[in-house]
């Protein structure tokens, strides 16, 4: 079930939560339900601007809450969120306590522990658990305990931006979980371990054991770093490089340039060839004069000088397209690098294990050949997953493929 950090929020019962997903360049609101599966009701989503939100974490509060104000209004959503989490400054552990029944003394013991697992100073950190169970072990038995820990004052710019917007924040859970969620299917219970990868504005790697996550962590940049790079380079706006990255195919054969040089070359060689035509035919005297004045007098045919065209690309396009072919070619070798590192060290801790599959949500399911070229990389069956919507009226507005998340923070527990 979804965790709340131990904070002091809104009351947790009556209306339905909003699922809010805040990332790097955009931000989704889902309202949700459970039908065998999670459908989002309504989805909506908005781009950020630039370097509102850094790496999973809120820097412009202003900028966010306005963006969220204008996300709600006329939404047909109400104001109770759940609000999701992914940055550098979450921890996830899963500890192993004796088996206590009474909430507070597991409490207690769950935040002993904490001291020694958890990298940051307990006074800036908000702790949450969740019990998983109890497991035959050697030693006896022990109680699995999944603890989550987060740099209070990164929670509180959050939920600053969302209290700014006028919402009322009823929750806060880790943005992985809730991807599993949402895409959790029961056949998935016997599958062994599956990688769940989020590929938007951030890249969110979750690995799971049948709806139980076992590792998480948001690695390196996502789209919205890549789409930054290329607006940088291009030097267009940030939309323009967004764009621009979702239309390039990473499947398809690079296309030849065509250039005015290129172009004036061979319609002058092709002039040059008639010329040199009617030069030799005047030189040995046999009826030259009236081939000259044939060829001197004419106007050329039309399309007789062009060079063909087909295949070819205007230059500016083709150099905006190396570009963004080259920066989406590097981050997807970015990101199999670092899901690569994360399955080693998971792999390597005691319960670790091999991923049987990866499942891919997020925009960068809707880019061509950026599955492909992911699976190719990790070596590893990649299959796109996302969510069902049932409000056809935001599926011409909304990807549902952007709506994974925030779906999962919408809804209470995954489908059974």
């Amino acid at each position: 079930m979804p965790l709340s950090l131990n904070l002091k929020l809104g009351r947790r019962s009556g209306a339905d939560v909003v699922g809010l997903d805040i990332q790097p360049g955009l931000v989704a609101a889902v309202r949700a339900r459970v039908n065998g599966e999670i459908v989002a009701e309504h989805g909506v989503v908005l781009p950020l601007p630039s370097d509102t939100v850094r790496e999973g974490d809120v820097v412009d509060q202003p900028v966010v809450s306005e963006t969220l104000r204008e996300l709600f209004t006329g939404s047909r959503m109400g104001k109770r969120v759940r609000v999701g989490v992914a940055n550098q400054r979450t921890v996830m552990r899963t500890l192993e306590l004796p088996p206590l029944s009474d909430r507070k003394e597991l409490a207690a013991a769950v935040r002993f522990q904490a001291q020694d697992q958890v990298p940051m100073p307990l006074t800036n950190a908000v702790l949450d658990f969740h019990p998983l169970g109890v497991v035959d072990t050697p030693g006896g038995p022990r109680q699995k305990v999944v603890l989550v820990a987060a740099q209070r004052d990164m929670i509180e710019r959050l939920l600053a931006a969302v209290r700014g917007a006028g919402l009322t924040p009823v929750g806060v859970d880790l943005s992985a979980f809730a991807l599993i969620r949402s895409l959790y299917r029961a056949d998935d219970e016997h599958a062994g371990r599956v990688l769940y990868l989020n590929v938007d504005g951030l890249t969110n790697v979750a690995i799971a054991e049948g709806k139980v996550c076992r590792f998480t962590r948001v690695v390196g940049g996502g789209l919205e770093e890549m789409a930054v790079e290329l607006a940088e380079r291009r030097g267009f706006p940030l939309s323009n490089a967004r764009a621009l990255l979702a239309r390039v195919d990473l499947r398809a054969p690079l296309l030849p340039t065509e250039t005015v040089e290129g172009t004036e070359t061979a319609a002058s060689e092709a002039t040059s060839g008639s010329h040199a035509q009617v030069a030799a035919q005047g030189s040995d005297g046999s009826e030259a004069p009236a081939q000259v004045e044939v060829h001197e007098s004419r106007e050329p045919s039309p399309g007789e000088h062009d060079v063909p065209s087909e295949g070819l690309v205007p230059p500016d396009e083709a150099a905006e397209d190396a570009d963004a072919r080259a920066i989406l070619e590097h981050g997807v070798r970015a990101i199999s690098g670092e899901v690569r590192n994360s399955l080693d060290f998971h792999r390597s801790q005691e319960g670790g294990g091999d991923v049987t599959r990866v499942v891919l949500s997020g925009l960068a399911l809707e880019l061509p050949g950026f599955a492909d070229a992911l699976q190719s990389s990790l070596g590893v069956e990649v299959h796109g997953q996302g969510v069902g919507l049932a409000d056809a009226g935001s599926g011409g507005k909304v990807s549902a493929n952007r709506l994974a998340i925030a779906a999962g923070l919408a809804v209470a527990e995954a489908p059974q």
